[in-house]
């Protein structure tokens, strides 16, 4: 059946205090004080002894493992230090000769460029002034044959005009005398 919550029967947890005595707390005992101290003593040599001979070289072991690790890991990681360092110089001075190389084919380039250019500037300068003066050949004996007809125009145009004026043939002796003399200035 069931129990109402209220109901006492069947309770069986105490809610007085005692009115009486206690022992006290055992460690403060006086009578197990001086076993205490023995227990503890013991336990503690127990304790050391386990924690010295066992527990600690296991731990140093690692400890000194791990040391020996990292040790060697940084000495790695100093050689390879060195040789990315070493392998950054040799990069470096095959860049520089490399450069080097690059600019002194390039001069020489230039050089023999410009000595090419000099040459072939050289060539059409003669070919230029052989055709010049071939020019200035022609030019003059053209001028000398205008000169040569310019003279008979003159003359013959002299002629004409004094004839048209005065109405009287001139002689031409004299005609070719007047115009050889105008035209010499």
């Amino acid at each position: 059946m069931a129990q109402g919550h209220g109901d006492a029967k069947g309770t069986t947890a105490h809610t007085e205090a005692g009115g009486g005595h206690k022992a006290p707390f055992p460690p403060f005992q006086q009578e197990t004080f001086a076993s205490q101290l023995v227990s503890l003593a013991i336990a503690f040599v127990a304790l050391y002894l386990i924690v010295s001979k066992i527990a600690l070289p296991r731990v140093g072991g690692v400890i000194e493992e791990r040391q020996k690790t990292i040790d060697g890991d940084l000495a790695a990681a100093q050689k390879l230090k060195g040789e990315a360092d070493d392998a950054l110089k040799a990069y470096e001075a095959e860049l520089a000769d490399a450069r080097a190389r690059a600019q002194a084919i390039g001069a020489e380039t230039r050089e023999k460029l410009n000595a090419q250019a000099e040459a072939e500037r050289k060539t059409l300068e003669q070919r230029l002034a052989a055709k010049l003066a071939d020019a200035e050949k022609t030019i003059a004996t053209t001028r000398t044959a205008a000169m040569g007809n310019v003279r008979n125009i003159a003359s013959d145009a002299a002629s004409a005009i004094v004839q048209q004026l005065a109405g009287v043939t001139p002689d031409s002796k004299a005609v070719d005398s007047a115009v050889d003399a105008s035209l010499k200035g």
